[in-house]
């Protein structure tokens, strides 16, 4: 082995110790804000720009949010350090597993395969109009 050899080991180890460093100043994996209904709808509007939201449901966790819009629902579920948005159909959502304050509803989506929201009753009894719409 020579020298060179040693130069550039100890240039690439510097270089991986810089980008560590700047990973760690920039706090990447930074913890997300509980979501509350102001922000659940931000995100909706910016997710489904044009759709009126009737009613949104936000997580006691503030880990989720869902939303009625006509004949569908809009599920906000926390996913890493962010957010995702999707839409299904309303009765599927209204048919969702619920048991022991949790909601589980499946996305069929690879990338957010299922939002689990935790509310205090399902369907909830405050909303007054047609669930099964």
């Amino acid at each position: 082995m020579d020298a060179g050899f040693f130069v550039q080991l100890a240039a690439s180890a510097a270089a991986v110790g810089v980008l560590v460093a700047i990973a760690a100043w920039a706090k990447i994996a930074r913890p997300v804000a509980p979501l509350d209904e102001h922000r659940a709808r931000a995100i909706l509007a910016e997710e489904f720009p044009g759709r009126a939201v009737e009613a949104v449901w936000v997580a006691s966790d503030g880990a989720g949010a869902l939303a009625k819009s006509g004949g569908l629902a809009l599920v906000v579920c926390r996913v890493g350090d962010g957010f995702a948005a999707r839409q299904i159909p309303w009765p599927q959502a209204v048919s969702a597993t619920f048991r022991n304050g949790r909601l589980s509803v499946d996305l069929g989506d690879i990338a957010a395969p299922r939002a689990v929201i935790t509310l205090p009753s399902w369907p909830p009894k405050s909303f007054d109009g047609d669930l099964a719409a």
